[in-house]
């Protein structure tokens, strides 16, 4: 086995992330959305190639001026200016926003994807969901989409944690992703993003029901990750040091199996082997190594910026509180300092715990007399004052309901009475208000 300097291969990952160093100047913000396409009638997932399926759906955007990416004759994504659609594993729907520096860019490119898809699904019966995970479809009904990387990753995920092939096919979320100025801002928006990650989970939970049953607890889509992977999930090992930055987060990612890497265009199934085996410096591309960190699920991941991952997929207007809430908060340094130092000496175990308390408690939980609910309130409050007033209009829904200490999934909850069917189109038809009828 050829082997690699660790030197080289440190210096140019390193390098990668120093050339994406981005003056204060000139910071946006970039989002993801995504969703799953259900069938009205029974709520249950529409696959990828059924008659009228996903592909069908691909296919019917084309007409309206998206062009087509195909693999093996499949159809899988599309791309407009600005905006490109992928699908994830179980055909979830996701839409991926160009960075912008303002929120009503982001709030443009979305509602014009809303107002071509929304026409033909309701041709076909069908709901565009925003939900964090599958509510009616089992797992081993969702089956994959014909794309040759997510073969390799569910047989290679097929022995890890039990949850698994659920993230894989079941979850959705919203992604943003942030700009760092040099290596020191990006260690404390870094940091910070990963404090923040079990409180963001809270304020956007919207996974109320596991495969048609109440799910109990709090923040679903969080313990769904916490049982994937150990080696590409959860909080990056010693991501909460202070000096964790470039040179530690290449460790971690050259210390790590990829599963499958690309080489020419074609994907290499790999199994257990390290990065650090198989990253060759010199032979390899920017693409390619950009491709090789998309093969680890963090809470917060850093490519060319850095991606806060830990929201649930919600409806619109709640997915752009969530990004005004991160634009917010990271794009000054006197909020970042602020709860830097409500956090300060926290460390990867204290976080695990905080999850594991909000998962069992939601608002009420309890950490080291941290009280979770004037957290949200202090985050949402500073993140508010530092927007532009333009943009502080965002984050109104956000704060109404969880001033009421509630979120999209205790909203269905509260709401189950009215039996699981009706709670489900509810939360589907984007009906959130606070109100119990």
């Amino acid at each position: 086995m050829k082997e690699y300097s660790m030197d080289r291969q440190i210096q140019s990952i390193v390098d990668y992330f120093t050339s994406n160093n981005t003056e204060e100047r000139d910071f946006k913000v970039g989002a993801e959305f995504e969703h799953f396409i259900l069938n009205k009638e029974t709520l249950e997932t529409v696959h990828y190639g059924e008659k009228y399926g996903v592909a069908h759906t691909l296919e019917k955007l084309i007409d309206k001026g998206w062009h087509p990416e195909y693999n093996h004759g499949h159809i899988l994504g599309l791309s407009k200016k600005d905006v490109n659609i992928t699908l994830e594993p179980g055909a979830q729907f996701e839409v991926s926003i160009d960075a912008k520096e303002n929120i009503k860019d982001i709030e443009r490119i979305y509602l014009d994807f809303l107002k071509d898809i929304i026409p033909i699904l309701e041709d076909k019966n069908q709901y565009l969901v925003s939900m964090g995970y599958h509510p009616v479809s089992k797992i081993d009904n969702i089956p994959f989409i014909p794309k040759e990387r997510y073969k390799h990753m569910s047989e290679y995920f097929s022995d890890k944690g039990v949850y698994a092939h659920n993230m894989m096919k079941g979850t959705a979320s919203i992604q943003v992703a942030i700009d760092y100025s040099d290596e020191e801002d990006f260690k404390k928006k870094f940091r910070l993003a990963n404090l923040l990650s079990p409180i963001l989970s809270l304020m956007f939970d919207n996974s109320p029901i596991f495969e048609e049953n109440i799910y109990p607890n709090n923040i679903l889509r969080t313990d769904i990750w916490n049982k994937c992977d150990d080696d590409r999930s959860k909080i990056v090992s010693g991501a909460l040091d202070k000096e964790f930055g470039f040179k530690e987060y290449t460790e971690y990612i050259l210390n790590t199996p990829p599963i499958l890497i690309k080489k020419d265009d074609e994907f290499l199934f790999v199994g257990d082997k390290l990065v650090k085996e198989l990253f060759d410096p010199e032979q390899f591309t920017k693409e390619e190594l950009e491709h090789i960190m998309t093969m680890f699920f963090p809470d917060v991941r850093a490519k060319g910026f850095i991606e806060i991952r830990m929201m649930d997929a919600v409806p619109y207007p709640l997915n752009l509180a969530g990004v005004a809430l991160i634009k917010g908060i990271m794009y000054s340094n006197y909020n970042i300092n602020e709860l830097l130092n409500v956090f300060k000496g926290w460390n990867n175990n204290k976080i695990d715990r905080l999850k594991k308390e909000i998962i069992s408690d939601g608002f009420e939980a309890n950490i080291e007399e941290l009280d979770i609910k004037e957290l949200i309130d202090q985050v949402i409050d500073l993140a508010y004052e530092k927007l532009e007033n333009e943009e502080k209009s965002y984050l109104e829904p956000l704060k109404e309901m969880v001033s009421h200490k509630k979120n999209p999934a205790i909203i269905v909850k509260k709401n189950i009475h009215k039996g699981l069917e009706n709670s489900l189109k509810c939360c589907i038809l984007n009906n959130l208000s606070l109100e119990e009828n």
